[in-house]
């Protein structure tokens, strides 16, 4: 069974959808018991990072993920949810995240060339930096998925799986171990997100 943590932010009801196409059980849930059962976990998150972060520690669930990470359980998270995997993020002032991955969450305002539009709306190839990814099992360098975001990931080191040009290369896809995040919406990219999703649902 897949958990999507369900902390008040997300889009969590699609992603149910896209698991369930896929064959996998999901359900959404904030309940700590239901989640420590499920044999994967899945935060996502629309928003801003501060907000995201303190509704995801006002519920106590920033302790789950933690422990549930730390003991191996595989730990997916989308869009806002993979910002709330690193260190800390600059969105209105700086916040603190859960620092499973090393990495600082910046703004695209005054890093990308002038004339480009903020937010990142739209469809963008995939640069594999790490092909090894367990996510990238059926997903080819160039494949294409759908963005929706104003601030990135970077200094990810080791973890950095993927990277998606505009304007210079943004972080897509992170890994290190068990723990798995995409800057992009796998549940809105059409099959090559359904097959990440797969490939999540199998690792």
């Amino acid at each position: 069974m897949i958990g999507i943590i369900d902390y008040g932010v997300g889009n969590l009801f699609s992603l149910r959808r896209s698991l369930e196409y896929v064959g996998a059980q999901a359900v959404v849930s904030g309940d700590e018991a239901v989640l420590r059962s499920a044999d994967k976990l899945i935060l996502p998150g629309v928003g801003a990072f501060g907000d995201a972060a303190a509704k995801l520690r006002a519920t106590g669930l920033d302790q789950l993920v933690l422990e549930e990470a730390a003991a191996g359980k595989p730990l997916l998270g989308i869009c806002l949810g993979m910002q709330l995997l690193f260190e800390e993020s600059e969105e209105y002032g700086l916040h603190k995240g859960l620092g499973l991955l090393p990495g600082r969450v910046v703004a695209m305002e005054g890093r990308l060339p002038a004339g480009l539009p903020i937010p990142h709306i739209g469809w963008n190839g995939l640069t594999l930096t790490n092909p090894a990814c367990p996510l990238f099992r059926d997903t080819k360098d160039g494949d294409c998925v759908y963005f929706v975001h104003s601030y990135y990931a970077e200094g990810c080191g080791d973890a950095l799986a993927a990277t998606a040009e505009y304007g210079r290369d943004l972080t897509a896809t992170v890994w290190r171990d068990n723990v798995y995040g995409c800057q992009f919406h796998p549940e809105k990219s059409g099959p090559v997100g359904l097959q990440m999703l797969r490939a999540f649902v199998e690792v």
